[in-house]
C-alpha cells in the first residue's frame, strides 16, 4: 500500500459519499483507491462539470461530495465549481494531485494553496507518509463539520511513498459537534418579539434545511407566515401558511405579505439583497431577527434588532417551549381563514393570471411563452422530482413555476452566479436522489457551455429532462442593456450577446439523447411520450421561447 491508497482507504472509512472527476496521471492511483474501497466514482468530461456534480451531490444528499483532479490544469479547470461550493458553504473535498516540491520547472507547477484561497476554499495538504491519515482526517473534518470546500493537495512524491507499517487498519469518523444551543436570554428576547408582533413572517434559508418541522411548529404557535430563500425552496411544502420563495422569485402576494410584516425572522438565512429584493421586502420600522450558528453571519447584510447565535432547530424548539409556557393556545395573527384562502389562491406563480406572449411574438416563427411552457411542465412531470437551475434571464421560470416535494427537490447553484453550471448540477443531484426524476432548467448559453456533460448523462443512462429556454442570446445582458426607449439613437450594440438559433434537439440526438423541439405548449406531448417510455436516455427539450422583455426577477435584481 502506498500513500495514495492509504488516502483513498481512509476517506472510504470516514464515509465519503461519491467521487466525481476527470482522471489524469496525477490522480489515477488515489481515484482507483477510492473505487477499490467502495466509494462510487463518476467520470465527467470536464473538471468544471465534475466539481459542480460533487457540489450538487453534497447539497442534495447531506453526504460528503468528493472531487478528484489532476495537478495544475486539472485544478484550474475546476475552480469555478469549487468557488461556487465555497461560497455556498457546501461540504466538498477536492483531492488535487500536486507537483513534487522539487519539480520547480514542471509545466503543471502552480501555487495550488493560493488558488484554493482565491476562491474561498480551505487549502490542506498530505505532508508525508507518516502524517497521511491525520492530514486526511483533518481535511474531512473541516469539510463536514465546518461546511467548507477543502482542497487536499497530494504531492506526487508523497502519493508514491510506501504507507507506514503502523497505519491504522480502521479510521472512525470524527464525532460531530453538538448543535449550538442559544442563550436563554436570546430565546427570551426572541419570544418577546414574537409575542408582541402582529404580523410575523419567518424566512428560512439553507442553514435551516434540517429544522423545517421545528420552525413550522413555532410559526404555528406564534401566528407567523412561512417563506424560504431560493436555496431552501420546498422546505415548507404542504404547509397551509407557506408563501414560497422570498426575494426576486416571490409572487406578488408573497411579496405583499412579507413587506407588510412587522417582524421578520431569518432562520439560517443571510437576508441578503436577493432574499429581500435589495431590502425592499423589509419595510421601514419592521423589526428583524436573525438566527445562525456563526456570529459572523449575524447582521452581515443588514442591521438587526436581535441576533441569536444558535442552531435553527434548537432555537425554534426552545422558543416554542417558552412561548407555550406563556400562552398555551396558538396565536392567530396572520393565520386567519381569509389569509389562508388568499395564499391557496394566489401564492403560487402558477395561479397568477398573465397575457400569453406567444400571440404577439415578433418572430415569424412560433415561440412559446416561458410561463405557459413551465406551467404545463409542472403539470405533466412527476411530482417526485429534483429540479436544478442554471443561471440566466430564464431562471425564474423553473424556480418559481416548477414545484418540488421538499427541500431536497431543488438544487440552486447560484452563489457565484456563473452561467454553465446547470448540467453538472442536475447530474450530481440525480446521484443524490436516484428515486426522483432529475429536471434541469437552462438557457441556450449555459447549456452550450456545459454540453460535453450531456455525453456523461447519456453514457450513464441518466433519465434526465433538460429544458433549454432557447432565446438565441444571453438574455440577461440583452434585456439589461436594451435601450429604455426603443429605437433611441444611443441604443447599445447587442451583437456580442445575440447568436443564430441553435437546434438543440439535433445536438441532443448527436450525443445519443432524445431531442424534441417545442414551439407550442401542445408540442410537450413528446415529453409525456418520453415519460411513458423506458427513459434509457436523457430528453432535451429545445424550447423556442418568446422574449419576455426582461423577466420580473431580472428587473428586481438590477433594481429597475
Amino acid at each position: 500500500m502506498n500513500v495514495a491508497d492509504l488516502v483513498g482507504n481512509t476517506l472510504a472509512r470516514l464515509g465519503a459519499g461519491h467521487v466525481f472527476g476527470v482522471v489524469g496521471s496525477g490522480n489515477f492511483d488515489v481515484t482507483n483507491a477510492l473505487r477499490r474501497h467502495g466509494v462510487p466514482f463518476t467520470a465527467a468530461r470536464h473538471e468544471g462539470g465534475a466539481a459542480v456534480m460533487a457540489d450538487a451531490y453534497a447539497r442534495m444528499s447531506d453526504r460528503l461530495g468528493v472531487l478528484t483532479v489532476h495537478q495544475g490544469c486539472g485544478l484550474t479547470n475546476a475552480l469555478t465549481g469549487i468557488g461556487e461550493a465555497a461560497k455556498s458553504r457546501t461540504p466538498l473535498l477536492v483531492l488535487a494531485a500536486d507537483t513534487a516540491p522539487a519539480s520547480v520547472l514542471s509545466n503543471f507547477a502552480v501555487d495550488q494553496d493560493a488558488l484554493a484561497r482565491a476562491v474561498g476554499a480551505v487549502p490542506e495538504r498530505v505532508h508525508s507518509s507518516a502524517s497521511a491519515v491525520t492530514d486526511t482526517v483533518r481535511a474531512f473534518r473541516t469539510a463536514v463539520h465546518e461546511r467548507r470546500a477543502v482542497v487536499l493537495n497530494l504531492p506526487l512524491d508523497v502519493q508514491a511513498a510506501p504507507a507506514p507499517r503502523d497505519a491504522p487498519a480502521t479510521v472512525a469518523p470524527p464525532p460531530s459537534p453538538a448543535p449550538v444551543r442559544p442563550a436563554a436570554e436570546s430565546v427570551a428576547s426572541l419570544v418577546e418579539l414574537l409575542r408582541t408582533a402582529e404580523r410575523p413572517v419567518f424566512v428560512a434559508g439553507r442553514g435551516a434545511r434540517g429544522a423545517g418541522p421545528q420552525i413550522a411548529a413555532l410559526a404555528a404557535h406564534a401566528g407567523a407566515l412561512l417563506a424560504t430563500s431560493a436555496v431552501a425552496a420546498g422546505l415548507f411544502e404542504g404547509e397551509e401558511f407557506a408563501l414560497g420563495i422570498s426575494g426576486g422569485f416571490a409572487s406578488p402576494l408573497a411579496a405583499e405579505l412579507i413587506t407588510d410584516a412587522d417582524l421578520v425572522v431569518g432562520w439560517g438565512c443571510a437576508l441578503n439583497m436577493w432574499t429581500t429584493r435589495h431590502g425592499r421586502l423589509i419595510a421601514p420600522g419592521t423589526r428583524v431577527v436573525q438566527v445562525d450558528v456563526e456570529s459572523a453571519a449575524l447582521g452581515a447584510h443588514r442591521p438587526l434588532d436581535l441576533g441569536v447565535l444558535g442552531d435553527a432547530a434548537a432555537t425554534a424548539r426552545d422558543a416554542l417551549a417558552v412561548l407555550r409556557a406563556i400562552r398555551s393556545e396558538p396565536a392567530t395573527k396572520l393565520r386567519t381563514p381569509e389569509v389562508g384562502a388568499r395564499i391557496a389562491a394566489r401564492a403560487r406563480w402558477n395561479d397568477v393570471p398573465f397575457e400569453d406572449l406567444a400571440g404577439r411574438a415578433s418572430s415569424t416563427e412560433e415561440r412559446v411563452d416561458p410561463r405557459s411552457l413551465t406551467i404545463e411542465l409542472d403539470r405533466i412531470l412527476p411530482r417526485e422530482r429534483v429540479v436544478s437551475v442554471d443561471s440566466g434571464n430564464f431562471m425564474g421560470y423553473p424556480s418559481a413555476y416548477l414545484s418540488v416535494p421538499d427541500e431536497y427537490g431543488f438544487c440552486f447553484t447560484q452563489a457565484f452566479q456563473s452561467v454553465g453550471l446547470g448540467l453538472g448540477t442536475a447530474i450530481g443531484a440525480s446521484y443524490a436522489r436516484p428515486e426522483r426524476l432529475p429536471v434541469l432548467g437552462t438557457g441556450d448559453g449555459g447549456f452550450l457551455m456545459a454540453i460535453s456533460e450531456l455525453e456523461t448523462a447519456v453514457r450513464l443512462r441518466i433519465a434526465l429532462v433538460v429544458v433549454v429556454y432557447n432565446d438565441a442570446a444571453y438574455g440577461a445582458e440583452v434585456h439589461h442593456f436594451a435601450p429604455r426607449v426603443p429605437g433611441s439613437e444611443d441604443a447599445p450594440d447587442l451583437g456580442t450577446v445575440i447568436f443564430p438559433d441553435t437546434d438543440f434537439a439535433a445536438l441532443a440526438r448527436g450525443y445519443g439523447a432524445r431531442g424534441v423541439t417545442v414551439r407550442r405548449v401542445e408540442d410537450l406531448a413528446a415529453v409525456t411520450e418520453w415519460l411513458e417510455g423506458d427513459r434509457t436516455a436523457p430528453l432535451v427539450v429545445d424550447a423556442k421561447v418568446a422574449s419576455d422583455g426582461g423577466s420580473w426577477w431580472l428587473m428586481e435584481a438590477f433594481g429597475h
